[in-house]
């Protein structure tokens, strides 16, 4: 195995840390613990490049704690995030730049979690095929509780030690690791962990698992992991139940992480495999009911009734979010979801007009402007049950929301996994 004995010069080369803000700036975030934007980093870029090489040729570089925020996860628990300031992303980064391409071309086939030309779609679709095309129907859902939080620093230096003995970049990753939390003011030490939101973390949770992957491969067992998402796919039940207990003793035994037992399960693709915000069914791919009432209620939120925002300017803002959750979703069966669902965004979007209009004169007058000679019901703009009525819908037929540009999920292709494979 070939080791790379210094690395540090390449870390701290000027044209190296230049690319390392690009990529930060690229991935926006929020400031760290001393409230310094990327946008006035950026300001003062020449002098920052200047200030980080410096302190990392001369060995004084200290990463300042990071900020702990909390993101709510689908099961309504909150999840820890730990952002580092512009400055220690930038450095971070840098040192991704050099030792990513070190480590990930030996990665796990099967390993898609924050990977170059890797995709949550890349995972789903691997599963899918082990499940139908290679009939191993059955499934360990394995759950591991705060993985990014539980890492043991000494084993991650270790595998990293591996290909890598330049003595300063160990030193310079274990500050990383060991730079602490900082929330409400007070100061916590952080002996295991590697912050979930830290640019390199997601690096060393792939060389941390690495090992797993491995030994899962060694033994002949299929798995697709997507960070610490893992499924391991068996013939019958109770070999998934022998591969269960193997899993779970590499990673608590071997890594010292926490298996869930009480959310690890195993399942079969007759029941369904819930995997990134998918079920995995026989020949069928759906998306998870969770998955569909968040993307609605945060529908919702966007099109409120009596706000004071048009419905052109609501579109503006509703666009990237339909386009984001079609491009996620559409490796599913669920070309008749995306067209209910675009319905129904219409339907709210004209019950948004109705309250523009406030009076029923002004649904007429627009009907006249269209041709319709028909009769002129009077309703009332206020009831949802009305944004329904055919005289609406040729009031604002759909042709109207394509002149507003509103994307339109029905027109998505669908069920696109041969792309993926």
């Amino acid at each position: 195995m070939k080791k790379y004995y210094s690395l540090i010069d390449k870390i701290y080369n000027k044209n190296n840390i230049l690319e390392a803000f690009k990529r930060v700036k690229k991935n926006k975030g929020a400031p760290g613990v001393d409230g310094e934007t990327v946008e006035y980093f950026q300001s003062l870029l020449v002098d920052k490049i200047n200030e980080i090489h410096c302190e990392l040729k001369e060995g004084i570089y200290k990463p300042s704690p990071v900020r702990r925020t909390y993101i709510e996860k689908d099961d309504g628990t909150q999840r820890p995030l730990g952002i580092p300031t512009v400055k220690d992303r930038v450095v971070q980064q840098a040192v991704r730049n050099i030792i990513e391409p070190i480590f990930e071309p030996n990665f796990h086939p099967s390993s898609y979690g924050y990977r170059p030309n890797c995709s949550c779609q890349k995972a789903v679709a691997k599963a899918e095929r082990f499940l139908n095309k290679w009939e191993l129907e059955y499934v360990v859902d394995m759950d591991l509780s705060k993985c990014f939080d539980t890492l043991n620093h000494e084993l991650i230096i270790k595998s990293i030690n591996e290909k890598i003995s330049d003595g300063k970049v160990l030193r310079l990753i274990r500050t990383f690791l060991e730079s602490g939390i900082l929330e409400d003011g007070a100061f916590e030490e952080t002996p295991i962990g590697s912050p979930q939101g830290g640019v390199i973390s997601p690096l060393l949770m792939n060389i941390y698992m690495d090992k797993f992957d491995k030994k899962m491969m060694e033994k002949g067992i299929r798995i697709v992991r997507y960070a610490d998402d893992i499924l391991v796919f068996a013939k019958s039940e109770s070999e998934a139940g022998r591969y269960r207990t193997i899993a779970t003793n590499i990673l608590q035994n071997e890594l010292k992480l926490t298996v869930n037992s009480k959310k690890t399960h195993i399942t079969n693709v007759y029941k369904g495999v819930p995997y990134l915000g998918f079920i995995i069914k026989r020949n069928y791919i759906s998306i998870h009911p969770k998955r569909i009432k968040k993307f609605k209620d945060k529908i919702r939120d966007l099109t409120p009734r009596n706000s004071g925002t048009n419905v052109e300017t609501l579109v503006k803002e509703l666009n990237p979010v339909l386009r984001g959750w079609c491009n996620y979703f559409k490796i599913a069966n669920c070309k008749v979801l995306f067209g209910n669902i675009a319905g129904w965004i219409r339907r709210r979007l004209r019950m948004k007009k109705m309250k523009e209009w406030k009076s029923y004169k002004s649904l007429h007058k627009t009907l006249r402007r269209n041709g319709y000679k028909g009769d002129f019901k009077k309703i009332r703009m206020w009831r949802w049950r009305n944004s329904a009525s055919p005289l609406l819908s040729m009031a604002l037929p759909n042709s109207w929301f394509d002149e507003i540009k509103l994307f339109d999920m029905s027109k998505v292709e669908t069920k696109v996994l041969y792309r993926y494979y």
